[in-house]
């Protein structure tokens, strides 16, 4: 039984507000092997790590991603969301709003490619958006900027849109992907038009509702990058299943209790 993979689902996002610096770079110190982040393009032609194309859950405003500008984004706090009454909170730690503002991209992969060891991303793009196939065009160019759209690249591009992936592939042949699969019953139509050679991006709750799926992904020949894997018992059932990488709110947990199944 092999080690997955510990990858960080927007950050140690159990903590910590998701997509922020802070909880990426909580993520790193807690020992995270690879760090998950969601892009969206803002109207100035910016990768911003934000899940929701409004930001009413994580800055409390009605505002749309796609249509505001970087700078506008910049001004909103992304974190009080996660904690509303730290303010009330006498013994909370000072916060540096540094690492709680809008993160791009870009500030994401700089981190990591300065970071002292090996950090794997892995990068969804979201879909359907008013932008179409201009998001992973931005997306492989930032990539080509770091030298991180060939063969070994430490970035991996992950989406439910297996159109966005062809795109991807079309530009970057060498970036790994990943298909992620929200539904057990789309995996026979997904089997038929994914590369042979790319990875397969299941949900915990539709490998632990449906017990084929599993290995019916591993036997047509593809490794399995899990979301979001939180428990003992989802982890158990991804060391079952063979699962490559397992993606995880809350990274230092998990590495916990692979340490402790001697892993």
């Amino acid at each position: 039984m092999n080690r997955p993979q510990v990858v960080a689902h927007r950050g140690a996002s159990h903590d910590n507000p998701e997509h922020t610096l802070g909880a990426y770079v909580a993520a790193l110190d807690d020992g995270a092997d690879g760090l998950e982040c969601d892009v969206r393009l803002t109207a100035d032609g910016h990768l911003v790590c934000v899940h929701d194309r409004d930001l009413r859950r994580t800055a409390a405003t009605k505002g749309i991603v796609s249509t505001m500008d970087l700078a506008e984004l910049d001004q909103l706090d992304f974190a009080s969301w996660k904690n509303p009454w730290r303010d009330l909170d006498d013994e909370a730690p000072d916060r540096d709003d540094r690492l709680h503002r809008v993160l791009t991209l870009r500030t994401l992969l700089e981190m990591v490619a300065d970071y002292d060891r090996r950090v794997e991303v892995a990068i969804e793009t979201k879909h359907p958006t008013r932008y179409g196939g201009l998001v992973e065009r931005r997306l492989v160019e930032l990539l080509h900027h770091f030298g991180w759209d060939r063969p070994g690249s430490p970035a991996r591009v992950m989406s439910f849109s297996w159109k966005a992936l062809q795109r991807v592939e079309k530009r970057a042949p060498g970036v790994p992907l990943v298909q992620l699969v929200e539904h057990a019953h789309l995996w026979p139509m997904l089997s038929r038009v994914i590369g042979p050679d790319w990875l397969v991006g299941p949900g915990i709750d539709e490998l632990t509702e449906h017990k084929k799926l599993g290995p019916r992904i591993t036997s047509a020949g593809h490794d399995m990058h899990v979301w979001t894997v939180n428990t003992p018992t989802e982890l158990d059932l991804c060391l079952q299943l063979g699962v490559k990488a397992v993606i995880t709110d809350r990274p230092a947990y998990l590495l916990e209790l692979l340490d402790d199944r001697g892993l």
